[in-house]
């Protein structure tokens, strides 16, 4: 209105100052369509929805979207096109953190008291991860005292004993290694999951980058530093290449990534659980060689997990019926469920407790395991004078068993890092309970599930080396033969079966058939004239 003209000055003493954040957001993956990429844009934040979220939360963002106000020299070189951004007005994330109180928080804490004065809650939790994949009890536990951890131990001089359980699942193909980790990636608050062959060391640790705007050069955390407080979960970890698979190393014991880069040399935080999934080195398991020549994994590394399970796909007639059964149940009710969504029927009566799996109890969902696993982890559990006593022992044994054993039949590396990751476990499991002390039965449970991890390897029953595969055979077609569907087939034994079962004991088709007529040329065993199924002459001693 005074019709004054010149330049504005900024007056720095008058000026009221407030908070602001410049963040990038990309799509989720299942929002991305058929056959693109993940697309994304940039985010101003004001005031108090500044520091709000952090790099890897999954959120629902409401905005403006409003274009870039740029000089005028700009927009005329720019023409027609608009730079634009999003003005945040309201954040809501998708999971909330452990020290987050969320608006359902009482209700959930009811629940799971209620479930806890039952007595079992740690059974029902596991039995939770996962329902619809049959079997693997311990494996689900073992997940379970993943997610609730140990807790991070701080010296008098700086020192710092981590808390974090990281697990190793190795195992044949079609396990269901990585439907469990999936699982645990919808369960924990921050997760990131990866594969190894997408992976570079990089691409876990951290990158340094040149800013579009300022041209400065920044650092861009990875997979690893975006997990930190979390769990990062790492598929086909056996096909990542050594160089990369080394950036682990500082990551699961010092629990930090050191960066000295383009002038850059600072130390990042990467508080992380990792939880990794591979096959043996052969594909599948070898029984003629030691479960450490299966793994083939670097004793630095495979002595920084504290669990390491193996899964051996066990060929058992009547594990198998149960989990064909299991399987075929699972997709029923998904129909019954879809059908029921477009009729909109009453529910069947089995539906109501919601227990449609036959478990015999009602499954805990995601927001409620959450809801377990954030206050099992206030509590920290002191050891008790007598389980101290019992841990020295313990691991004292493990290391002259191992030492007795020799290399043939050796499962793992027992160093001093086992006796923490038994203290840890045994930490969790009274965490698990909502306990204020470690007591024996604490103890007993980490000791089993560090027992169980290996027990496929037991029941698989390898072949000694040297043994005859005559001998071999003839025991596999004996014991089959003892079953129900044999006898009640008048001791006829399906080749197929027999075959399968010889292929877990590094024995071809040929060698089976081959060693089925050395036996029929001696009258012990006699083919079909079909030469599918096989019996005994005269039925084996029981």
């Amino acid at each position: 209105d005074n019709k004054q003209a010149g330049k504005i000055r900024c007056n720095i003493r008058t000026c009221a100052f407030t908070r602001h954040q410049d963040m990038k957001v990309q799509e989720m993956s299942e929002h991305v369509p058929v056959g693109g990429v993940p697309r994304s844009i940039n985010v101003l934040m004001d005031g108090d929805l500044t520091r709000n979220v952090l790099p890897g939360d999954a959120i629902t963002l409401t905005g403006v979207y409003v274009p870039h106000q740029l000089p005028y020299h700009i927009v005329r070189q720019m023409g027609t096109a608009q730079e634009m951004y999003l003005e945040a007005h309201c954040i809501q994330k998708h999971k909330k953190g452990y020290s987050e109180a969320s608006e359902d928080k009482d209700i959930l804490e009811h629940k799971v008291n209620e479930i806890a004065s039952k007595g079992n809650i740690y059974d029902i939790a596991s039995k939770s991860i996962a329902p619809e994949i049959f079997g693997h009890a311990d494996v689900k536990k073992a997940l379970l005292i993943v997610l609730i951890g140990s807790f991070t131990k701080k010296m008098g001089d700086g020192m710092k004993v981590r808390g974090d359980i990281h697990s190793l699942l190795m195992g044949d193909p079609g396990v269901a290694k990585s439907q469990l980790m999936k699982q645990v990636c919808a369960i924990a608050p921050r997760s990131v999951y990866t594969t190894g062959k997408g992976s570079s060391g990089v691409g876990l640790t951290a990158s340094v980058v040149r800013d579009d705007k300022t041209g400065e050069v920044s650092l861009e955390g990875g997979a690893l530093v975006l997990a930190d407080m979390g769990v990062c979960c790492i598929d086909e970890f056996d096909k990542m290449e050594e160089s990369d698979r080394t950036a682990i190393h500082e990551v699961m014991e010092q629990q930090t990534v050191s960066i000295a880069k383009s002038g850059i040399t600072t130390t990042l935080n990467c508080r992380t659980t990792i939880l990794a999934a591979a096959n043996p080195v052969y594909g599948r398991y070898n029984p003629y060689k030691s479960p450490v020549e299966n793994i083939d994994l670097p004793a630095a590394l495979l002595s920084r997990f504290d669990l390491i399970f193996l899964l051996l796909d066990i060929v058992e007639g009547d594990k198998d019926k149960n989990l064909a059964l299991h399987v075929c149940k699972v997709h029923t009710n998904f129909q019954r469920q879809e059908n029921e969504e477009d009729d909109d029927p009453p529910a069947a009566p089995q539906d109501v407790d919601g227990d449609a799996l036959g478990l015999g109890f009602k499954p805990m969902d995601h927001k409620l395991l959450r809801a377990y696993v954030q206050k099992a982890r206030t509590f920290e559990p002191l050891l008790d004078d007598n389980v101290v006593q019992d841990m020295a022992d313990a691991y004292v044994s493990m290391r002259d068993d191992e030492k007795r054993e020799g290399i043939e039949s050796k499962k793992s590396y027992t160093t001093p890092r086992t006796l923490l990751a038994i203290m840890r476990l045994s930490q969790a499991c009274a965490r698990a309970r909502f306990s204020h002390m470690v007591e024996r039965q604490d103890f007993d449970e980490a000791m089993r599930l560090m027992k169980a991890s290996k027990e496929s390897i037991e029941l698989s029953a390898p072949a000694k080396r040297g043994q005859n595969p005559l001998d071999l055979v003839y025991e596999i077609v004996a014991d089959l033969s003892r079953r129900e569907q044999s006898k009640e087939a008048g001791g006829w034994v399906d080749m197929a079966h027999v075959v399968s079962m010889a292929g877990h004991k590094a024995l071809t088709r040929d060698m089976v058939h081959e060693a089925i007529e050395n036996w029929e040329s001696l009258s012990v065993l006699h083919f079909n004239p079909e030469k599918t199924m096989v019996k005994f002459l005269v039925p084996p001693m029981m």
